[in-house]
């Protein structure tokens, strides 16, 4: 049973994955481009040194985003506004480090920290909503991704650069506050990256978060009464937890998470926050979080297959066709994923109550005496 159980969950992404396939090659076909062509050309680009770095670099933040969003879905709360959450932590964050000095370890530290506050704290709003007022976190978050586009942008203005006039920017970090990249860690073990590639410093600090999302939702108290009040909230309440601190605690530790996901651009690569700072990381989570199941295993293989995807279609303008066939590939890839997951859900919910009911019968019929004959 347990056999059969791992091979259905293999056959939903195998499944998926074909699916997107077909779907996305009736759309090349439809656009007079053959499928083959453009998967070559897909798969030549991506599969370079430069491009499996870049793909790793990309994905760190949609994972650490993911695992924000995957923290309110292991309660049944939808937690839209990591958009938000994220953004106005990294302005924050930015200002904040680029206005004080101190050395590396504690420069970086303090920023993480202050990103992480100002993602909790805004995050608290709308579990504060949902527990005394019983507003919908899913309306609520997304709400306050606009008032948190307005707040930046006001701040902006307040703590733009006057280097830099002309760009709605904040001063840019000292070196004591930026993350250096992993070539020379790797350099130390023989390994040298293609000239102009570097691989992201932040890297290990997403690993930490994936192993402290494990830790805390997987083997913790607080990680067991989070899950439980999401399944069955009355039976938490029962056993002595309260499910309303549960949601308000579920939405500040995942709005803590949130805080970290533009640390990884704002550290490494940008080292300000402004106009040209990433958007949408907190939505493409939003779908790497449903691809991965919530699981932070899962989680980092679907970052990496959503940013790969991402890269391989820069190179199909050159080969003639629309680069738009990657999202199509992402689009069809997620829902194909999330019905084929559901599907094997309830089909092996069937089994489990299938054999559970043969055991029950055959228990019963062990226990039951056997009647006498009867002669006449």
């Amino acid at each position: 049973m347990k056999l059969k159980g791992i091979l259905l969950w293999l056959a939903a992404p195998v499944v998926a994955a074909v699916a997107a396939g077909v779907i996305s090659s009736i759309a090349l076909l439809l656009s007079g481009n053959s499928p083959a062509d453009a998967y070559n050309a897909m798969w030549d680009y991506v599969s370079t040194a430069d491009s499996v770095v870049v793909v790793i670099n990309k994905a760190i933040p949609y994972y650490v985003a993911a695992c924000a969003v995957a923290i309110g879905f292991k309660m049944n709360l939808f937690n839209i506004g990591v958009d938000g959450q994220y953004r106005l932590a990294a302005l924050f964050a930015a200002a904040f480090g680029a206005a004080i000095s101190a050395p590396a370890v504690i420069h970086v530290s303090l920023i993480l920290l202050v990103a992480m506050l100002v993602g909790g704290g805004y995050a608290a709003i709308p579990g504060a909503l949902r527990v005394t007022r019983g507003v919908n976190e899913v309306v609520s978050t997304i709400m306050l991704n606009f008032v948190a586009t307005g707040i930046t942008a006001y701040l902006l203005t307040r703590w733009r650069n006057p280097a830099v006039p002309l760009q709605a920017e904040t001063k840019p970090l000292p070196a004591s506050g930026r993350i250096p990249p992993l070539n020379g860690f790797l350099e130390h073990f023989g390994y040298h990256l293609p000239a102009g590639t570097l691989l992201s410093g932040f890297l290990p600090i997403a690993v930490l978060v994936g192993v402290a999302f494990y830790v805390i939702i997987y083997r913790t108290r607080f990680g067991f009464d989070l899950r439980n009040s999401g399944r069955n909230p009355d039976a938490a309440r029962s056993s002595g937890v309260s499910p309303k601190a549960m949601i308000l605690r579920t939405m500040i530790l995942s709005g803590i998470v949130a805080g970290l996901a533009g640390m990884s651009p704002l550290l490494t690569e940008f080292f300000k926050y402004g106009d040209t700072f990433p958007t949408a990381i907190g939505f493409t989570g939003l779908a790497v979080a449903l691809l991965g199941r919530n699981n932070p295993a899962g989680i980092g293989i679907a970052a990496l297959v959503w940013a790969g995807i991402e890269r391989a279609a820069q190179v199909l303008p050159q080969v003639g066709v629309p680069q738009e066939i990657g999202q199509i590939i992402q689009g069809t890839l997620l829902l194909s994923a999330v019905i084929a997951f559901e599907v094997v859900r309830r089909y092996r919910l069937q089994l489990l109550v299938r054999d559970a009911a043969a055991k029950t019968a055959a228990e019963r019929t062990e226990r039951t005496p056997m009647m006498p004959a009867v002669t006449t």
